[in-house]
């Protein structure tokens, strides 16, 4: 093992260089159990539960494994509220509760996507993650404090070099240099601008190149032959995330999981239509319709809410035209293996597909 992997192995205390990303409403404890115990390392994203929950899970985990976890959060801004562009967004899903015969009155309360502060502190001096990580960003610096005074390593993402230096120089333990590959949301914090995003092959040794603590790859990388090239560029270690979808331990719906088989690289793209947000998904009808960039979406996450009365009533009837698909451009090189024998497929550097 060289030197980059060895050090981010035992920062993390880890036994292989494999992080199965913190995938909201995919990841559950059963699969962070069998990534941890094959030696990686499983991340569960915590923003959206509640603290007696997120013990639950916690709990269930730590009964079946001793090895290390991550908790994930997002550390976005609290969106603003802003009735007119949130009642322009409505008027644009009218036509849709139409045409599936829904009373129109759209949920405008937001889903429940907390960003980090005080409470997610005391949750976490209380159960003492091995690791945590942030997405769009990190906390405030009193906050992080705290974060790192409960002994837990420290890791969030970047999406430009850019980005890389202002983590590290913020106190990051290792950056997770994400590519316009990656499937969901993009990492994005200090600049916004999608037409210069940078795939993983041209960011990866970029960052390495910038910082000095250790980099995780990320996007595009769903086979052994991916791991190898994410070393060849300097990275310590993968963060995958799409592949660990096709687990039987994933919190996907058939129709879901379906979908996901059949997508083509050509056919994901990036769109703010289903969160407010950028995220890589497949591309579905109101993706086309209204996306996939779309104009004057309310503020992450509030475009969310009034799309769940259409996915909600669509879905039953085996359609797929309001679902968020996220995945990332590599889907297709993934195996159907459970989430420990993914974790272990991947670390066998160089090998093809199964």
């Amino acid at each position: 093992m060289s030197f980059h992997r060895q050090s981010i192995v035992d920062l993390l205390g880890i036994e292989i260089p494999i992080i199965q990303a913190p995938m909201l409403g995919a990841v559950t404890g059963e699969m962070i159990i069998g990534v941890a115990e094959a030696g990686g390392l499983g991340s569960l994203p915590a923003s959206h539960l509640g603290a007696e929950e997120t013990r639950d899970i916690v709990a269930k985990i730590r009964r079946q494994t001793s090895k290390p976890i991550n908790l994930n959060f997002l550390c976005h801004e609290q969106p603003m509220a802003n009735p007119e562009q949130e009642e322009a967004w409505v008027q644009r899903l009218r036509p849709y509760y139409s045409e599936l015969g829904l009373a129109f009155e759209p949920s405008r309360s937001g889903i429940q996507l907390s960003t980090f502060g005080s409470a997610h502190c005391t949750l976490l001096e209380e159960l003492a993650p091995e690791v945590v990580s942030f997405h769009f960003g990190l906390p405030p610096k009193h906050l992080l404090k705290r974060v790192r005074n409960t002994g837990a390593k420290i890791l969030s993402s970047a999406t430009t070099v850019e980005e890389a230096e202002w983590l590290e120089e913020a106190g990051c333990d290792a950056i997770i240099a994400q590519g316009l590959e990656a499937g969901g949301h993009r990492g994005t914090f200090l600049r916004h601008k999608l037409d210069t995003q940078i795939g993983t092959m041209a960011l990866v040794p970029q960052i390495v190149d910038a910082v000095k603590v250790p980099v995780i790859a990320a996007g595009g990388i769903a086979d052994p032959r991916g791991v190898t090239a994410a070393f060849a560029l300097g990275a310590a270690a993968v963060q995958v995330g799409t592949a660990f979808l096709f687990c039987e331990e994933a919190n996907i719906s058939p129709l879901c999981r379906k979908a996901l088989k059949a997508a083509r690289p050509e056919q994901t793209l990036v769109t703010n239509v289903f969160t407010g947000r950028p995220a890589r998904v497949c591309e579905t009808r109101i993706v086309r319709e209204l996306g996939p960039i779309a104009k004057n979406v309310p503020a992450f996450p509030l475009a969310a809410s009034p799309l769940a009365p259409l996915r909600a009533a669509s879905e039953p009837h085996g359609s797929t035209d309001f679902m968020p698909l996220w995945c990332g451009q590599a889907a297709r090189l993934s195996p159907e293996l459970s989430a420990a024998e993914l974790t272990i497929w991947l670390s066998k550097s160089g090998e093809r597909r199964l």
